[in-house]
């Protein structure tokens, strides 16, 4: 398509940062306000480069383990959370912890830990090795069970089938979910379901976003780093439900202009971690390649807002 051609793009709303997202970034600024550099965190705070690497700009330290952190100072632990034993290891090491996991992750892990203590094996669906799946795992170590995927599903084996409940990872395709937890009924039919959806609101309206844009486009993209879950997954979904192509980028310099032959109408959207003005840029790129005319298309509207951790409102009050 030339410039003078007329391209369209159809913008998902809801997109970009989540609640939870919010809160651990915000909790990382209102630290180095509070305190000054360096403050540490531990694991990217949310899986965006970008917003890394804002932060360690302004002085933010971030860490693989919390004995890479100087005895005695700060640490913020991601909002992807931690299991107990990382608690017990920054104790151990006189750090001040603030806790930015996200509410709905400690959600599951209070499940988690209940479900334990209820004799209960546990099927956590999600993906090997994501710091989710570790922390949640670490509730219960000894009764969790990693189910990654449908395929994986078919071939678990659990002590008491009569016994057993599933989790997930909130970020996971609601989708391969519902068929991964389908898969474990049919194989385990006294398999019990958590209160509520574990995969968080975030998730699932941009994943339901991707779902009425992507009949209508030939391309998709999707603005993430490849380390985020719920950004892949959007890639994912748009494939699954129409659309002829779909590519995760990074930001606008990560697009191939190849990507555009043939493409009359675009699909925009972005995963939970990822600031606007990075879309902002990607619509720029766009328009001066043809395609100034935007439709956004809403999916749901999002009202959430999260508290900022009980540590940090203790620091600011001076009660530390």
């Amino acid at each position: 398509m030339t410039p003078s051609d007329s391209g369209k793009v159809l913008l998902a709303t809801p997109r970009g940062y989540c609640a939870g997202v919010d809160r651990a970034v915000q909790t990382v600024e209102r630290t180095l306000e509070l305190q000054g550099a360096p403050v540490y965190v531990r694991k990217q705070i949310v899986h965006n480069l970008h917003v890394v690497r804002a932060l360690e700009a302004r002085g933010a330290i971030f860490v693989e383990e919390t004995d890479e952190v100087p005895e005695g100072a700060t640490v913020v632990f991601s909002a992807h959370g931690v299991a107990p034993v990382v608690h017990q290891e920054a104790a151990a090491r006189g750090l001040t912890t603030i806790d930015a996991t996200c509410p709905l992750v400690t959600k599951v892990h209070n499940e988690a830990k209940r479900f334990a203590r209820e004799g209960y094996e546990i099927l956590l669906i999600g993906h090997e090795g994501h710091e989710e799946v570790v922390g949640t795992a670490g509730e219960a170590p000894e009764v969790t069970v990693l189910v990654d995927g449908p395929e994986h599903a078919a071939t678990v084996q659990v002590k008491d089938p009569d016994k057993v409940v599933w989790l997930s990872q909130t970020t996971l395709s609601v989708d391969e979910t519902l068929e991964t937890v389908a898969a474990l009924g049919t194989r385990f039919p006294g398999l019990h379901s958590p209160p509520s959806d574990d995969i968080c609101y975030a998730t699932q309206n941009r994943q339901a976003a991707v779902k009425v844009i992507s009949p209508r486009v030939e391309l998709f993209l999707v603005v993430g780093s490849a380390n985020s879950s719920n950004s892949v997954r959007m890639v994912e979904v748009a494939l699954d439900h129409g659309a002829n192509d779909a590519h995760l980028v990074e930001d606008a310099s990560a697009i191939d202009e190849a990507w555009l032959a043939g493409v009359r109408t675009v699909g925009l959207s972005s995963g939970a971690s990822v600031p606007e003005i990075l879309v902002t840029d990607v619509l720029a790129w766009l328009a001066e390649r043809g395609y100034g005319e935007v439709e956004e298309v809403t999916a749901a509207e999002e009202k959430q807002s999260f508290a900022l951790p009980r540590e940090l409102r203790r620091m600011e009050t001076g009660k530390v």
